[in-house]
């Protein structure tokens, strides 16, 4: 892969990274219940949902940091921008579209392929693999 595109990538999960942790450091002051919130039920069902909301989104946030360390850590190895699949090259442009993608588009149109047949074909696991019907 080219080394100055490497390179933008680099920087910019980089970037990427220092604004989501930095924007963690908030994180106590978000989910600090006040005590205004316990003013009636309907006031408190509104906070614990708010706040159930915000979790979901600094989950989200983790889960990306830890992609953009695995694809820093592929960029130190020289292996970023190769398909974990069949080796091949991931071409600039899907990069550009998923940054942290680890698959070319023909294997990972492949594997979502292979998880609709699965999940439209799955069987019961409780039932086996006879079902008797009287």
């Amino acid at each position: 892969m080219n080394t100055d595109l490497v390179r933008k990538f680099k920087r910019m999960f980089e970037e990427q990274k220092d604004r989501l942790v930095y924007s963690r450091t908030f994180i106590n002051e978000e989910f600090n219940i006040k005590e205004e919130d316990f003013a009636d039920e309907l006031d408190l069902t509104a906070s614990e949902l708010e706040t159930a909301m915000r979790m979901r989104l600094r989950n989200r946030e983790a889960l990306y940091i830890r992609k953009i360390d695995e694809a820093l850590q592929r960029i130190a190895a020289g292996g970023f921008g190769e398909c974990e699949c069949c080796g091949g090259d991931i071409e600039a442009r899907r990069l550009e579209a998923r940054p942290t993608t680890t698959m070319c588009i023909e294997c990972k149109e492949e594997q979502e392929r292979t998880e609709r047949l699965h999940i439209d074909s799955r069987r019961p696991k409780s039932l086996g693999s006879k079902i008797r019907f009287a």
